[in-house]
């Protein structure tokens, strides 16, 4: 009797959804059955028509605005969300899905560690899922793998740590409109600066969550308030990314800085400038990580492992693991490894 394939939606159709649905669509014993998003150009299209490649003898996918007539109870083991990057932007969202015993993996960077700075819409999340008998969890490349995850597995090296430094240098190109947005990417200095004192440009989305994640894995009782600052990179040259242009002078990316203290010492430092197209001005990219401690761990990775790839690739690679999970909010100190999906994800699941 041949076996049912992993049933897949998918709430967002931009770079990061679209993405999803190329990788979903090269694995064995997975389907993609529906398909929600608001662009009014991609509305009643096929999903093939969309992404540019031939559906061959596979079932049509046609791309619909109306979540509730997409996304019903028993149509799919999971939706995959890729909207929003604050718990209170996808909260309704994420909810539509548990009500209906649908499990979720959002690429919302506050979901990584959402009672990091979100605790009462976490705690009711958790409270959802449970109640219907299914999983939800945020990752992505960062937060969900880099300047966390792969943090806390390093320190499983260590017989003791004293201090923890995470760098990423990273291109913002292959990321949408949203992340352009939040970055301040193409913007005047003077725009920045304003949107910076107002909040509407609020940089990279996950210190909070970071560190909350690296602090509570390893036991550290984090002082409450984490300090962040940003300060904009600004561009000599003239820039181009798929979804941002940036002229000379003008805001090409931010420079983050995160600081996590322990009994008022700083414990936990995160570095993170972030900016469309860096090699234009000769800027190399790379993951780093280092831990003060027994013994003294240092790691590099050049250039970085890519965003946008690798937030499409954590979310696809942790299907299994979520729908195998107990329900609840979960996070990726609670589950298996993330590791490459070769084979045939039936043979994954558990139940």
């Amino acid at each position: 009797m041949e076996r049912e394939n992993v049933k897949v939606m998918l709430w967002g159709f931009g770079a990061m959804g679209s993405g999803m649905a190329n990788m979903l669509l090269k694995k064995k014993g997975v389907e993609i059955v529906g398909v929600c998003d608001m662009h009014p150009e991609k509305v009643n299209k096929s999903m093939y028509e969309v992404l540019g490649i031939e559906r061959g003898n596979r079932k049509d996918v046609i791309i619909g605005d109306r979540p509730e007539e997409i996304i019903k109870e028993g149509a799919t083991n999971i939706v995959l969300l890729a909207t929003d990057s604050f718990v209170k932007g996808a909260f309704e969202k994420i909810k539509f899905c548990l009500e209906r015993k649908i499990n979720v993996i959002t690429t919302a960077e506050q979901m990584a560690y959402p009672k990091a700075q979100e605790k009462e819409l976490a705690c009711e999340l958790d409270r959802i899922a449970r109640e219907n008998g299914v999983t939800v969890l945020g990752t992505g490349i960062n937060p969900g793998l880099i300047m966390d995850l792969l943090v806390v597995c390093l320190t499983g090296a260590c017989e003791n740590v004293e201090e923890i430094e995470a760098e990423r240098v990273n291109s913002l190109s292959p990321f949408g409109p949203a992340v352009m947005e939040e970055q301040g990417v193409g913007l005047t200095v003077e725009e920045f600066e304003k949107g910076t004192k107002d909040g509407t440009i609020a940089g990279h989305v996950g210190f909070h969550e970071s560190i909350g994640m690296i602090t509570d894995a390893i036991g550290w009782k984090l002082d409450e308030q984490i300090t962040q600052s940003q300060e904009p990179i600004v561009s000599t040259v003239y820039r181009k990314a798929p979804f941002a242009e940036v002229e000379a002078g003008n805001i090409a990316g931010v420079n983050m800085l995160g600081l996590g203290k322990v009994d008022g010492k700083v414990k936990v430092k995160m570095i993170h400038p972030q900016q469309v197209e860096p090699e234009l001005e000769g800027v190399d990219t790379g993951d780093y990580i280092r831990i003060k401690g027994t013994p003294n761990i240092s790691m590099a990775i050049n250039p970085e492992i890519p965003g946008g790839i690798g937030t499409i690739a954590m979310c696809v690679n942790m299907i299994p693991h979520v729908i195998n999970a107990r329900p609840g909010l979960r996070t990726m100190i609670d589950l298996p490894v993330p590791r490459a999906i070769m084979g045939d994800m039936r043979d994954l699941i558990q139940k």
